[in-house]
């Protein structure tokens, strides 16, 4: 099948950090999103970045730019989840969400738990805004592989699910584009009837 036979898909990543948007160290969510985003979508991908402060009303803003003018399917954010008074990435989200989807916040905290006891201090949430779903995920790349991904042994048996398994199915239901992964990376789970039948 050629990329031409998939849906196109806008997707913006946004990095929330202080200092990375003041150029004090270099932002590694966003290239870490983008790479893994790549690996696992069949269908082509056109990215918005953001790269700016951990200000409430300037997440705001970036979240309701990308949506409501760059028209993106899917925003990620990376970074300013915890319980630090700078982090304000998850009430940025909420102020602009029109559903709460509070099982993706459930099931990324329970994948970091496999790892870390602090992973309950994290806040991240996701939300739909028109026909966009929002995601708050970690700012570390290798966080943000096992989030989206999930957990898997050495046969490659999935573990634990990641939340990206979900992503597709939820952009159908908010007549978003239909998202086609690469099974060896995250396999999307849609009920049968919800399947595309497979172009020519």
């Amino acid at each position: 099948m050629s990329g031409a036979a998939y849906d196109p898909v806008r997707i913006g990543l946004v990095a929330t950090s202080d200092r990375a948007s003041q150029g004090v160290y270099r932002d590694e969510g966003i290239p870490a999103l983008e790479q893994w985003l790549a690996s696992a979508l069949f269908n082509p991908i056109a990215f918005e970045r953001r790269l700016i402060p951990d200000e409430q009303p300037v997440i705001e803003a970036a979240l309701r730019e990308l949506v409501d003018a760059q028209r993106c399917d899917l925003v990620i954010t990376t970074g300013g989840t915890g319980p630090a008074p700078r982090d304000v990435t998850p009430e940025a989200t909420l102020a602009v969400a029109d559903r709460v989807m509070p099982g993706f916040g459930e099931q990324m905290r329970r994948i970091s738990l496999e790892f870390v006891p602090t992973a309950i201090l994290s806040r991240q949430v996701a939300v739909v805004r028109g026909r966009a779903l929002i995601l708050n995920l970690p700012g570390q790349p290798k966080s943000i592989r096992e989030t989206l991904e999930g957990l898997k042994n050495a046969d490659g048996k999935a573990l634990v699910a990641g939340i990206f398994a979900a992503v597709p199915y939820c952009i159908d239901l908010i007549g978003g584009p239909y998202l086609e992964t690469r099974e060896e990376v995250v396999k999307a789970f849609r009920p049968k009837s919800a399947i595309r039948p497979p172009r020519s």
